[in-house]
């Protein structure tokens, strides 16, 4: 752990950034609390993770430019607390309705589709972010970042198209019924 922690704090002070960094145990990589303005990371989940990526990345190289990644939501702060009330109202409908019950009504997911597109168009932004940080400060070697980038955005990706394809068929199987 104090490894990784060491690693986020040099990206940080490389960058000239100061953004407060906790170990938790959530089963999240990494990711970036922009209501209280902190890096949270969970060492056993960014060994697992590392499993996935393709050999060669190493750590160092996988926790820097992740670092650099959640550095670019809190370059985007004020967008994501622009969504925050959007973000409530979905997740307070969501809370009303059991998993099943969003998958097979098309307005509630809708509802999801609408969230997953928010989500991804803050983790570009953040990567998009994050690379202009990398491009200023070389802290991870150009196509190794680009690795570890593509493989960040496609589990976003990934989950926007799997609901996509339900939300298909789902208006599909009740355009033959009316």
């Amino acid at each position: 752990m104090t490894t990784i922690k060491k690693l986020i704090e040099d990206t940080l002070f490389a960058v000239g950034m100061d953004v407060e960094i906790k170990h938790e145990q959530c089963g999240i990589n990494m990711s970036y609390n922009f209501i209280l303005h902190y890096i949270g990371f969970d060492a056993k989940r960014i060994q697992t993770a590392m499993k996935a990526i393709k050999p060669g990345v190493t750590l160092e190289q996988y926790v820097k430019a992740f670092t650099l990644h959640e550095l670019g939501h809190a370059l985007d702060r004020d967008a994501l607390f622009g969504s925050l009330t959007r973000t409530m109202e979905v997740y307070d409908i969501k809370c009303g309705y059991s998993k099943e019950e969003r998958y097979s009504n098309p307005e509630l997911l809708a509802l999801l589709l609408e969230e997953h597109a928010m989500n991804l168009e803050f983790e570009e932004t953040a990567w998009n972010n994050a690379e202009k940080l990398n491009r200023m400060y070389g802290i991870v070697e150009w196509n190794v970042f680009e690795q570890i980038k593509r493989h960040g955005l496609m589990t976003y990706q990934q989950a926007y198209q799997k609901d996509l394809k339900i939300y298909e068929k789902l208006l599909s199987a009740q355009s033959e019924i009316a």
